[in-house]
């Protein structure tokens, strides 16, 4: 056989394969978020302040749309086709203002890139959003650093109303992302009552 013939059928299987590659499918991304009924917390009363809710930061290990597990120590990993719809930071950030708007607690709650002037300003951190293996079952993982803040506030001694840190684990019904989805709405539901209520606390002094 001829360079040239060997080339034309080098270049026929070339193209076969090529044709064949791109014909193949590829693996489809799964994508989950938070689903809850805002909480309805007991015993509170309507204040008059405005909140914004500023953009929470999140934890280097989390600050990804891919959802991490942990299936042994000092390691994280994280599934290739099973992705959150959003950062964990914009979902708690989201979640929480929402739960405070449902709740009716203040005269008005502003996002954080809204206009309105506030008189109490909400910032904070995910500090662990994750899925958490272990032989007894999966469970989700969820931690959030918060600080309250007056608005406008010269006097940095006064500017803080509180800091504290809230963490939940909540376990998973099954083995699947599924399920995680719902154990990490059960913890956002808990976590965002006890913001709310130490919030309503401090304020009520």
């Amino acid at each position: 056989m001829t360079w040239s013939k060997r080339s034309f059928v080098l270049f026929v299987l070339l193209s076969c394969f090529a044709c064949t590659s791109l014909k193949q499918p590829s693996q489809q991304t799964d994508y989950y978020t938070l689903e809850y009924e805002s909480p309805q917390v007991q015993g509170i009363t309507a204040l008059p302040f405005v909140l914004r809710v500023e953009r929470f930061s999140v934890s280097p290990l989390y600050n990804t749309l891919q959802i991490i597990y942990r299936d042994r120590s000092f390691r994280r990993e994280a599934y290739p086709y099973e992705k959150w719809r959003a950062n964990p930071g914009d979902l708690v950030t989201y979640y929480l203002s929402r739960d405070f708007k449902n709740l009716g607690l203040f005269k008005a709650v502003a996002s954080y890139d809204s206009r309105v002037e506030p008189s109490l300003i909400l910032e904070g951190s995910v500090d662990e959003f994750f899925e958490w293996d272990s032989e007894e079952g999966w469970k989700a993982v969820l931690t959030v650093s918060t600080v309250l803040l007056s608005h406008p506030e010269p006097d940095l001694s006064n500017r803080i109303i509180f800091q504290k840190t809230f963490h939940t684990v909540k376990p998973c019904k099954k083995r699947n992302v599924t399920s995680l989805s719902e154990a990490m709405s059960e913890a956002m539901a808990e976590v965002s009552a006890q913001v709310i209520r130490t919030i309503y606390q401090h304020l009520v002094k």
